[in-house]
C-alpha cells in the first residue's frame, strides 16, 4: 500500500492486514505532512512486524505542499492518542519508500496488486526511476480522481489529485498495467448509513474500540456536523474512502459495474487543476485504458468492512 496516513486509513490498514490476499502488500507513506503522520502510521501497525514501514515523499513534484490539519485531527488520528511510541522512528525501514516499491516489485514480477491511496507522488517517482516498473505489478489500485467534475478540496479536484496533480497526471498516462480507481465520486454514491457506522464502532473487538476512540472527537465521522460538499452533492452518510479501492483489490466482485476508457489530469487553470477527465469518445486516441468504479455491491463491502474490525489485532 502507498498511503497518506489518515484515520480513514488506520481502518483500511486493519483491512488490508486481514485478508490474506493482501497480506503481501508494501505499506509505505506518501504522506504530505510527512513526520507527523508517519508518526500516526507507526503507533498503528509499526509493532506488527511482518508490515514494514517505509517513509514516503514529503511533498508534491511541484509547488509547496497544501495539507493543512483537517477534520481528522492533527496527527490525522483524532489527536486522542497520547501513548506514541517515542522511539517510533528507529523502527522505520532506513530504505526510502520509492527505492523499496521498485526493489520488491522487481523481486515478485507480476504478482503484487499496489494499493495507493493517497497523492501518487511515490508512484510518479517510482515509474520515473524505473520506466518499466509499471508493467512489473499485476494491478494498480487508485482511490482517487474525480469523474463529473465535482471536486472536495477545490472546486473542481479531489483531494489526493490535487495535492499532487504532476504526480497523479504521471501515474495515469505511464502505468501501462491493469488499473482501476475508486473516484470521490464513486466513494460518496455508495456511502453507508451512519446507523451502519455506529454498529461497525460498536463491535466488540479490539480493532473496533480503538477505531471508537480515534474517530470520537472527529467531525469527520459524525453525523450532526456542518454539511460538506459530499453532504450537497450527494446522499448524506458515512463513507470510508480508501476502503473502497482495498475492497476491490481484496474482493473484485465488489465492484459490479466500471467504465473502461481512457483518463488523463488537467494540469493548468485556476479551477480545473487536478481534475480527473474521462475520454469515453476517444477524443485523446491514447493506447490505454484504465477502469473508473462506477457500481458496488454496497451489501458485500458492509461486511468486509464488519469483519475487518471484528479481528483482534495481532502484534
Amino acid at each position: 500500500m502507498d498511503q497518506h496516513f489518515k484515520i480513514k486509513d488506520r481502518k483500511r490498514v486493519k483491512y488490508g492486514t486481514f485478508y490474506e490476499s493482501c497480506s503481501r502488500s508494501l505499506t509505505t507513506s506518501s504522506s504530505l505532512q510527512c513526520t507527523q503522520e508517519v508518526n500516526s502510521c507507526g503507533h498503528v501497525i509499526i509493532n506488527t512486524k511482518q508490515i514494514p514501514v517505509f517513509r514516503g515523499c514529503g511533498g508534491p513534484l511541484v509547488g509547496d505542499s497544501n495539507s493543512s490539519s483537517d477534520h481528522f485531527g492533527g496527527d490525522g488520528l483524532g489527536d486522542v492518542i497520547t501513548d506514541k511510541d517515542p522511539q517510533w522512528e528507529e523502527k522505520l525501514q532506513r530504505e526510502h519508500a520509492v527505492n523499496a516499491m521498485i526493489r520488491l516489485v522487481s523481486e515478485n514480477q507480476n504478482q503484487v496488486s499496489l494499493v495507493a491511496l493517497g497523492p501518487l507522488t511515490n508512484l510518479a517517482l517510482a515509474v520515473r526511476l524505473d520506466p518499466s516498473f509499471p508493467q512489473k505489478l499485476k494491478h494498480l489500485f487508485i482511490m482517487g480522481g474525480n469523474m463529473e467534475g465535482k471536486g472536495n478540496l477545490t472546486l473542481c479536484a479531489e483531494f489526493n489529485f490535487a495535492l499532487d496533480p504532476e504526480s497523479a497526471h504521471i501515474v495515469l498516462e505511464d502505468f501501462l498495467c491493469p488499473t482501476h480507481i475508486a473516484s470521490w465520486e464513486y466513494s460518496c454514491r455508495n456511502a453507508l448509513t451512519w446507523e451502519f457506522f455506529e454498529e461497525l464502532m460498536n463491535q466488540d473487538a479490539p480493532a473496533a474500540r480503538f477505531m471508537k476512540t480515534i474517530t470520537s472527537k472527529c467531525w469527520a465521522y459524525s453525523k450532526e456536523a456542518m454539511k460538506t460538499k459530499r453532504d450537497v452533492y450527494f446522499r448524506p452518510g458515512f463513507v470510508s474512502y480508501d476502503a473502497y479501492a482495498m475492497a476491490a483489490c481484496i474482493d473484485g466482485s465488489v465492484v459490479t459495474e466500471s467504465i473502461e476508457c481512457p483518463v488523463r489530469v488537467e494540469l493548468q487553470g485556476s479551477m480545473c487543476r487536478g481534475m480527473m477527465a474521462l475520454d469515453r469518445t476517444n477524443k485523446l486516441k491514447k493506447s490505454h485504458s484504465v477502469f473508473v468504479m462506477s457500481k458496488c455491491d454496497v451489501a458485500k463491502f458492509s461486511q468486509l468492512l464488519m469483519e475487518s474490525l471484528r479481528q483482534p489485532c495481532n502484534k
